[in-house]
């Protein structure tokens, strides 16, 4: 993701009668008074950002351009745009609706897009999320399973994919949830220098999956929550007939998280993630080790793959000052072929672990940008991104 304005918890800024608006802030600076009028709304714009305007605007739009860096796409350009925006801008919704849409491309070829999104419906009681991802990528690669990963030198392959995710949930009663999933996925390994690393597996699968799920849902953002509970269980299901998968396979997630206050603006998170995926599953649609931004930050993105994988994580979150924070975490990982793996004595899943320290910018109304390093077993990088990591 782009390098962006570093990040912090939602706060709107307070000015005294004796200092400028937010909104014609530029315009009082004597170096920026002959500066062209786009420039000075764009920069105003930035300054007053973390105001929510969605009730005042069709849509309440920011955007930002920066040079970016990342471990596996070296340096480049990113591009983030961020809007909030209200179904109906009179309904009684604390949380107005959410798009993010990034742009990053490299020096090397890498390039990513993605589009996020949460659509709160006037009804208060349903949502339909959506994500969206198109990327190219020049990566290392060790293998498909943990065991090949941990013992392969590195090849390198083109990893190309297009995914689309559809979410639609729906509030049963109080904090308890329903919903329905559809998820397409093409992926393509090209210029794989060793292709016996692919175990006989084709080196593109084309997959469409259905699902439901169940949660309960208490927190008070979807993108910067400070206080609630999420625990969340998804069952996905991909027909033969819906790809060209050779075989039909599922896949079952687990999410649990728990937002609590400290001191003043202080927020202790806690995350618990489990992924399994059917022995059927393809290569592409395993469990890939730092592949969202979200877990494990710092390790390389697939330098583990296989079937299944259990996460932790516990972060600190302090608001330091206006719209600055700054976060540390620690936690760790592991990535197996199966539950029966960890049934056999012989068989020991190798556990990861996994810390670093953060900066947060709110670049939009309860929406920061965040900057992480993170560091791992042999390995340290940074990930740039909207939104909290969970």
């Amino acid at each position: 993701m782009a390098l962006l304005p570093f990040a912090g918890t939602a706060q709107e800024i307070t000015m005294s009668d004796s200092t400028p608006s937010p909104t014609n802030m530029v315009d009082s600076l004597a170096i920026l008074r002959k500066a062209p009028v786009w420039l000075k709304k764009y920069l105003n714009s930035l300054i007053a950002g973390n105001v929510d305007r969605s009730r005042e605007k069709v849509i309440d739009l920011s955007f930002g351009i920066s040079p970016s860096y990342t471990r596996e796409a070296s340096f480049g350009i990113g591009a983030m745009c961020t809007a909030l925006y209200r179904v109906d801008r009179n309904d009684t919704l604390k949380l107005p609706s959410d798009i993010f849409a990034c742009l990053n491309v490299s020096l090397n070829g890498f390039y990513v897009l993605t589009v996020t999104g949460n659509n709160l419906f006037p009804d208060n009681r349903s949502r339909l999320s959506y994500r969206a991802d198109i990327y190219n990528k020049r990566l290392d690669f060790w293998g498909i399973t943990s065991e090949e990963c941990a013992h392969n030198p590195a090849t390198k392959y083109d990893r190309r994919s297009i995914a689309l995710e559809l979410e639609y949930v729906y509030r049963l009663k109080h904090n308890f949830y329903a919903g329905a999933h559809i998820l397409s996925n093409y992926t393509d390994a090209k210029n794989l220098w060793k292709k016996e690393y692919l175990l006989g597996e084709r080196p593109h699968y084309y997959v469409t999956g259905l699902g439901l799920s169940l949660e309960i849902d208490s927190r008070n953002s979807l993108v910067t929550p400070t206080r609630g509970i999420h625990v969340a269980y998804t069952a996905m299901f991909y027909p033969k007939f819906l790809g060209n998968a050779p075989y039909f396979f599922n896949s079952h997630t687990f999410v649990a998280n728990v937002y609590t206050g400290l001191w003043r603006g202080a927020t202790a998170a806690f995350d618990l993630f489990g992924g399994f995926n059917s022995s059927k599953a393809p290569w592409t649609m395993r469990e890939m080790l730092a592949s969202d931004g979200r877990r494990m930050r710092g390790y390389y993105m697939g330098s583990y793959i296989d079937n299944s994988q259990i996460a932790l994580q516990a972060e600190l979150r302090q608001h330091i000052w206006r719209r600055l924070g700054v976060t540390a975490w620690i936690g760790g990982a592991t990535i197996f072929s199966s539950l029966k793996d960890l049934k056999h004595k012989q068989i020991t899943p190798q556990w990861l672990p996994n810390g670093g320290l953060g900066l947060r910018y709110e670049f939009k109304h309860n929406v920061n940008a965040r900057i992480d390093f993170g560091i791992g077993r042999h390995t340290s990088g940074f990930v740039f991104a909207v939104g909290e990591a969970f």
